[in-house]
């Protein structure tokens, strides 16, 4: 091998899950020396890795990935369905779109030429590399998931996606090794591929935040108990996400129960403070003011901010994303109420009750008694997570760094 490695990222373009485990990672891989990056994606997150990397435009390629088709909670299952085989609202049939996603990125895979490729979550360039002799590492936290919401008629499609995950030269599981996987139910894997599978563990952002001096909205929260409401995902999921919440809010139930929510959009004019008088302040104005607030509204939090808000937190509420749940439960040792999204939320979450580190909610009315269980049990809760956390690998990034780091190595 060349001593400059051409090293491939695909990054499915659904969610910012996958972007931010790879952005985690490839920092880290920027470290093992002088060697060719090239990244993949479509859509937002192409747009994102142009940003990021000003200076490599010539190594970002958008690759158009098929995606879900956006519904008003996450993606539209029927129109999935439907779209297998036919035309919906623009999108080729999916048969259509694989052949010609994959004769794209073929065509990339022949111009380049890899030593080596990260796949996390774009199951066709398993497919690629295993044709053409080259190194694939798939990182997920999935293979073959339990069926809830989408039942039995996706199996075949999950037996398909489990023989593309199958074609990787190792599968790397970016979660603790049993029995404190929490994306267990997700998994499932069959006996013959065992010996691929790795468990790496999280891929937890381990760069110590320089602290600097403290937000308006850190001094507004330093004295409170709230929780913390978080909005994540793509559009529909964000959406879908509030509008639960906004339902959950107007119960009488939760008139004194405070809250932040952060919106996870770069948007400031969603900035806002709701007093208990019923008055809507910006968060200068009502730290100024000392306000008595019921809720904080926030576009998009510092990391630094986050950190504080959930440092400080009483619990947090999510909608089960796998790197949120292990950034809160993991690594900041507080419990969750998770409102599912879609499959792979719902086994999450119901993993994590299960092991009483959290409750399961789907309705507003779910949601207030979820809110009340956690108050009246919380201490069995927060003794749970302690648990937990002491038992977490936050280590995927470095452990995944000294596999790639093998792998080049023995080709040299």
């Amino acid at each position: 091998m060349r001593d400059m490695a051409k090293i491939g990222q695909f990054i499915y373009p659904w969610g910012n899950g996958h972007y931010s485990r790879m952005m985690r990672l490839n920092e880290k891989l920027k470290e093992l020396g002088d060697n060719e990056f090239h990244y993949f994606s479509k859509g937002d997150i192409y747009q994102k890795l142009l940003d990021k990397f000003p200076d490599e435009k010539q190594n970002i390629h958008e690759v158009l990935m098929p995606t879900p088709i956006d519904g008003k909670f996450g993606p539209s299952l029927r129109k999935s369905l439907w779209n297998f085989l036919l035309p919906v609202e623009g999108n080729e049939p999916l048969v259509t779109q694989i052949s010609s996603y994959l004769k794209d990125e073929g065509k990339l895979y022949n111009k380049i030429g890899f030593d080596l490729v990260i796949n996390d979550g774009d199951m066709g360039s398993n497919v690629l590399a295993e044709r053409r002799n080259i190194t694939s590492l798939f990182v997920t936290n999935q293979f073959k998931p339990k069926l809830w919401k989408s039942r039995i008629y996706f199996k075949p499609a999950l037996e398909f996606v489990a023989k593309q995950i199958s074609k990787a030269s190792k599968i790397l599981v970016a979660d603790s090794e049993p029995p404190y996987t929490m994306c267990e139910y997700n998994l499932n894997f069959t006996k013959d591929i065992q010996e691929k599978v790795v468990y790496v563990g999280h891929f937890t952002n381990g760069k110590k935040i320089e602290k600097s001096e403290k937000s308006d909205l850190e001094k507004l929260v330093s004295n409170s108990v709230y929780g913390y409401w978080m909005r994540t995902g793509n559009k529909s999921t964000n959406d879908g996400t509030g509008e639960r919440y906004e339902e959950a809010f107007h119960q009488p139930e939760m008139k004194n129960e405070k809250r932040i929510i952060s919106h996870a959009m770069n948007d400031e004019s969603i900035d806002r403070v709701l007093g208990k008088d019923g008055n809507e302040y910006s968060i200068s104005e009502a730290y100024e003011k000392k306000i008595d607030w019921i809720q904080i509204d926030k576009g998009f939090l510092s990391e630094q901010e986050k950190e504080t808000v959930l440092d400080l937190c009483k619990y947090a509420v999510v909608n089960g994303s796998h790197t949120v749940m292990g950034e809160i439960l993991g690594g900041h040792a507080k419990p969750i109420i998770g409102i599912p999204i879609y499959d792979e939320h719902t086994n999450q979450i119901e993993w994590v009750k299960e092991k009483k580190l959290g409750l399961f909610a789907q309705n507003r009315g779910q949601i207030v008694e979820a809110v009340r269980q956690m108050h009246e049990n919380y201490e069995e809760y927060v003794d749970s997570v302690k648990g937990f956390s002491r038992n977490f690998n936050g280590n995927g990034v470095s452990n995944t760094t000294k596999i790639v780091s093998e792998i080049l190595e023995d080709k040299k």
